[in-house]
């Protein structure tokens, strides 16, 4: 730090962790935790750390709900909501992320965050530092000095506004100790600080400039202009003062850390990569470094050994030959090609290795993958890590890899041993396992090939680790029986890929921008004025200024004009409606069709989705590049989407096969619920079934609306649902949502019983299982923090259903593999999508098929009610609904 000018930034926790939380959408990682806020948060740490370089760092935090403002006016923060519990589970998420950094959250007893700030800045100013403050709160603009400058969130949670006493001047025509006179005056509805009723901004500005502080314009009320001002300053004096008290930030807090202690060296790469990989932040890795060896150079263990395999390089036939009769078994077999994308790299060679020993089998010389077919088809026992993507790359050298038993994966072992891991690196799995560090590199780095020899030499001893533990755990069947022949599957459907009729895709495409221009033109005309539709700012001036609509929630930073506050203001005026269809035609426009003309593959006109089979803690499949699984269908034009994908050739169909309500029919097996039970068995309509029990009226006699209610609740019930959830969900009151979940669970006592047996059997043996004994830990099970508990206890309830309705997909899909290679059909499997699996094949074999699938589908798995599968056939993915 020698030569730095030292910077402190303050960071107000639970401010940007709102923020962000109503910023963001709701993303989750692995677990299923809600983990939006965390990832906003953490994005702006990235930029602050990078951007302002501190020496000294700090997060505030608020202890509690009482404060020593509380006793001051009882009504303090009254008017707040509760904390919804999607953001609560996430603090300590957060505070894991900082420790991760090495970051220090700070929290004082009957003090808010803004008096730790204030105090720490006054003594940061002191000993004569910079400060910033970062937060989305102008409370804290009263801070504000020559030295102590305030960030402000403004878009997004990352773009802020930059404040000292300039600027703050300039906003407010007011100096920053003249913020809480302000606030004395005019009060602050998120703080229910009630100031003088009928004294907004401006007037409040216009007093401060002509008198100073409240209590001299208090003191001057007969200079004041306008009888009714006047009034109110004489009737409100004493809530005027109160105000200002309430909204002055305690500078001299019993804060026990010192700015010494704030001192700030930098983080440790790997530990923070750790967390981010729980969280399931990928996106983020990129721009934190590894700690680790250099590519290609030895690695060590972690007791100070070296691990240093020296490489030996194999380039001719002869050579190869002569080697591989040597070879013993097991090996351990790593692909090494030359970029990211395995779907359209070009393979250069094989990492082979075993103990101390490590060979490159190099493809640039004279030796190529179809030379190696006595190694691929061998009986020796083969260990990799991520089979499919060995198996598309030899694919694309026309070798297809059997499921002969000799082959075992490193991924799918370690991931159903720690399943809330999500996809975690070769390297990271050595290192957990044999206590070894090897430094991974990626296609195209220096040392990469090397890297790849040195991971190899470490497979054989992964696999005596982990399938011992497989065995132990009883999930041996589920990787043998489903797990690793399904990887067989989806590397044959990731290379035959989805047909998408290109010009179909771009004329779409023009249709949704010439939507996009008229819904532009009728917003502006609705509006009385131009304005850019994308800004919230501006869009919040005209929605609540200008055409006076109700404003329901406010940010720290202004209007919140989010989809749900949107959709609560259809009603009030046509505009809003305009909005809400023009920011769907809008990411349909950007995010799908722009998106997927950007991935569909020139020499075969398909798209090549990649299939993550050990990312999910419920052992759901997920795809990227692109998502296929995430199209928006609940909307017309988003169903319309699917028109453009097409089969192969021009006298075949697309059929699709579909589980009807998989995950309710899961739930009345494990709850053996007979309202449930009795639906199912009847072939009833489930959510009017449940609409008719709920609401207690004649099956005939439900309405679309009570049907409506009743589907969210059902869903609702299978992903653990909370009140919050369930009320933004059906737009209505938060109350009337707990009423309605608890009203469900007393109509439905075998599914209230499941859910209170299944948390009882997680906190006794610390974690649940599927039907297909895929297990999930839950090592918050016991833990003393409610939020941290609490969604453990609703883990506990959805994995079993959700991670059972997940195996029983991924079952049916080895079982129709299987038929399909036995019928002699040409149809093909090309896509999964939830519970909805996408075939294509000959419109004569279509009824053929239709039964084989339907047969397999339904029959995967005995349940005490019968599984459904709705099938559909033709001409395009759409038609076939």
């Amino acid at each position: 730090m020698a030569g730095r000018r030292p910077k402190l930034i303050l960071i107000d926790g639970n401010s940007i962790a709102y923020r962000a939380f109503f910023a963001l959408p709701a993303l989750s990682n692995a677990e299923g935790q809600f983990t939006n806020a965390v990832f906003g948060f953490t994005q702006m740490l990235l930029k602050l750390l990078q951007d302002e370089s501190p020496t000294h760092i700090a997060v505030a935090f608020d202890a509690g709900k009482e404060t020593f403002r509380h006793g001051l006016y009882e009504a303090y923060k009254g008017t707040r909501e509760k904390t919804p519990g999607e953001l609560s589970e996430q603090f300590p998420l957060l505070r894991e992320v900082l420790q991760a950094f090495s970051i220090p959250a700070l929290e004082v007893p009957n003090y808010e965050a803004d008096d730790i700030i204030g105090t720490l800045s006054k003594r940061a100013e002191e000993a004569g530092m910079d400060t910033l403050i970062v937060s989305g709160d102008k409370d804290l603009l009263q801070l504000v000095s020559e030295r102590v400058h305030a960030a402000l969130t403004r878009k997004g949670i990352t773009e802020m506004d930059r404040y000292d006493p300039q600027a703050v001047f300039d906003r407010f025509g007011l100096t920053p100790a003249q913020i809480i006179d302000l606030k004395g005056l005019m009060g602050d509805a998120s703080d229910n600080i009630p100031g003088v009723p009928g004294v907004g901004e401006k007037t409040a500005v216009k007093l401060l400039q002509a008198h100073g502080s409240v209590e001299e314009v208090l003191a001057h009320t007969g200079d004041v202009s306008g009888v009714k001002l006047r009034e109110r300053l004489e009737t409100y004096r004493d809530q005027a003062l109160l105000s200002k008290q309430l909204a002055t930030i305690h500078r001299d807090a019993p804060v026990d850390w010192g700015v010494d202690d704030l001192a700030y060296t930098g983080y440790n790469p790997s530990e923070v990569r750790r967390v981010f990989q729980r969280l399931g932040f990928r996106s983020l890795l990129d721009k934190i470094p590894r700690e680790i060896d250099t590519p290609g150079q030895p690695s060590t263990t972690s007791d100070g050994k070296r691990f240093q395999p020296q490489v030996q390089r194999i380039e001719t036939l002869d050579a190869y030959r002569q080697w591989v009769r040597r070879l013993t078994s097991p090996i351990g077999i790593l692909p090494v090609y030359d970029r990211e994308d395995y779907q359209t790299a070009r393979l250069l060679g094989v990492a082979v290795g075993c103990g101390d020993q490590a060979w490159l089998v190099s493809f640039e010389s004279e030796l190529g993958p179809t030379d190696l077919m006595d190694l691929w088809q061998s009986e020796r026992d083969k260990v990799v890590f991520d089979l499919k993507s060995l198996a598309v790359l030899l694919d694309g050298h026309g070798i297809t890899l059997e499921n002969d038993g000799t082959w075992f994966d490193v991924m799918l072992g370690s991931y159903l041993l720690n399943p809330s891991d999500g996809e975690v690196s070769l390297s990271d799995i050595v290192e957990r396992e044999t206590h070894r560090q090897v430094a991974p590199a990626k296609p195209g780095e220096p040392g990469y090939a090397e890297a790849q020899a040195h991971l190899a030499a470490c497979l054989p001893a992964l696999r005596s680790h982990l399938f011992p533990a497989l065995e132990a755990q009883e999930v041996d069947h589920l990787y043998g029986d489903i797990e690793l022949p399904l990887e067989f599957v989806l590397a044959r459907m990731e290379v035959i890929g989805f047909r998408v009729n290109q010009d179909k895709l771009r004329a779409f495409g023009a249709e949704l921008e010439r939507k996009l221009a008229e819904l532009t033109k009728r917003i502006h005309e609705r509006a009385g004025m131009e304005f850019n539709i994308n800004s919230p700012k501006q869009l919040g001036e005209v929605l609540f200024d200008k055409l006076g609509l109700p404003a329901l929630k406010k940010t720290k930073t202004g209007y919140s004009t989010s989809a749900d506050v949107l959709e609560k203001l259809a009603p009030y005026n046509e505009i809003v409606q305009d909005i809400l269809e023009y920011r769907m035609i809008g990411k349909l426009l950007s995010t799908y069709v722009e998106g997927l003309l950007k991935v569909i593959r020139p020499e075969t006109g398909r798209v090549h989705t990649r299939f993550h089979q050990a990312l999910t803690a419920t052992g759901r499949l997920s795809s990227s590049e692109p998502n296929l699984q995430n199209i928006p269908i609940r909307m017309e034009e988003g169903r319309e989407l699917r028109k453009a994908f097409e089969p192969t050739y021009e006298d075949w169909v697309i059929l699709s096969a579909d589980y009807s309500q998989i995950e309710l029919r899961v739930l009345a097996h494990l709850s053996g619920d007979e309202a449930l039970l009795d639906a199912f068995r009847s072939g009833a309509d489930i959510h009017a079934s449940t609409a008719a029990t709920v609401f207690e009226v004649p099956m005939d006699q439900v309405t679309p609306a009570q049907r409506r209610q009743a589907k969210a609740v059902n869903f609702g019930i299978v992903y653990g649902i909370s009140d919050y959830g369930l009320s933004q969900n059906l737009n209505i009151p938060r109350k009337q949502a707990a009423q309605f979940i608890e009203e469900y669970f007393r109509k439905f006592p075998g599914v209230a019983r499941y859910m209170q047996e299944i948390v009882e059997t997680a906190r006794k043996q610390g974690y649940v299982t599927t039907l297909l004994n895929r297990r999930r830990y839950l090592p918050d099970i016991h833990s003393r923090n409610f939020n941290q508990r609490s969604f453990a206890e609703r883990t506990a309830m959805n994995t079993p259903i959700q991670g059972s309705a997940a195996d029983i997909i991924k079952l049916a899909m080895v079982r129709i593999d299987r038929a399909l290679a036995e019928s002699g059909l040409q149809a093909r499997m090309l896509l999964q999508v939830h519970d909805e699996l996408i075939f294509e094949c000959p419109e004569a074999e279509a009824d053929r098929l239709a039964e084989l699938v339907q047969e397999n589908m339904e029959n995967a798995l005995t349940l005490n009610v019968p599984l459904k599968v709705d099938i559909h056939t033709g001409k395009t993915w759409y038609d076939a609904k």
